[in-house]
C-alpha cells in the first residue's frame, strides 16, 4: 500500500475524506477506465461507466472496509465486480432485446457492431471469449501488469487458480490466434 492510500484510510473519519477520495481517483480512473475497457470488449461508453460506478461503490462502502487488503486491491475487485455484472446484464439486455424483436416480426432490434477485419479487432474478439475468469487473469496480470499474487487479491482466488487461468487464456488464444504466428518451419502459418 503506498503513503498516499494508508493516509486516506487512517482518516476515513476526519473531514478531508471527500479530497482524498477525489485524489485517489484522480490517480486511478485512467487504470480502472483501461482495465474496464479491456474487461469489456473495448466499450469505451461502458467502460468509463463501470469506472464510476467503481469509485462510488468504493466511496460509499469506505466506512466498511476492513483493511484486510490494500485500498488499492479492494478498489479494483469492486471494478472488477461491476465489468463482470456490466457484462452479465448487458448478455441479458441483448437476449431481451432479441427476443422482443422476434415477437415483433424483426430480425433484431439490436444493432448488430460494425466488423473489423483488423488484427485488433480479431484480438479482442479472442480475448473476448475467453471465460470469465481467464479474462479476467489475462487482463489484470498480461496486459495491466498486475503481479500474479495481485491478481488473486483482486479476483478473490488463490494465486495458483490465477496461474491456472492464465495457462488455460494462454492455449484459448493460441487455439484463436494460432494461424497468425509464423512457424520457423518455411514461415507458413
Amino acid at each position: 500500500m503506498n503513503p498516499r492510500e494508508h493516509t486516506l484510510l487512517a482518516s476515513v473519519a476526519t473531514d478531508d475524506l471527500d479530497v482524498r477520495f477525489a485524489r485517489f481517483v484522480q490517480d486511478h480512473r485512467a487504470r480502472a477506465v483501461s482495465i474496464a475497457w479491456r474487461l469489456l470488449g473495448k466499450d469505451r461508453g461502458a467502460a468509463e461507466d463501470v469506472a464510476q460506478d467503481a469509485f462510488l461503490k468504493a466511496y460509499t462502502a469506505l466506512p466498511r472496509f476492513r483493511q484486510d487488503a490494500s485500498f488499492e486491491t479492494w478498489f479494483y475487485r469492486i471494478l472488477v465486480r461491476q465489468a463482470s455484472n456490466h457484462r452479465r446484464w448487458r448478455g441479458v439486455r441483448e437476449r431481451w432485446s432479441g427476443l422482443l424483436g422476434a415477437w415483433l416480426g424483426q430480425e433484431s432490434v439490436t444493432r448488430e457492431p460494425l466488423s473489423d477485419p483488423g488484427l485488433q479487432q480479431r484480438i479482442a474478439q479472442a480475448i473476448d471469449g475467453l471465460s470469465k475468469q481467464q479474462r479476467e487473469a489475462f487482463v489484470l496480470v498480461r496486459l495491466e501488469d498486475f503481479s500474479v499474487r495481485e491478481a488473486a487479491e483482486v479476483m478473490g482466488c488463490a494465486p495458483g487458480t490465477v496461474k491456472s487461468h492464465l495457462y488455460r487464456a494462454g492455449e484459448n488464444l493460441q487455439k484463436a490466434l494460432g494461424d497468425l504466428v509464423e512457424t520457423s518451419q518455411g514461415g507458413t502459418p
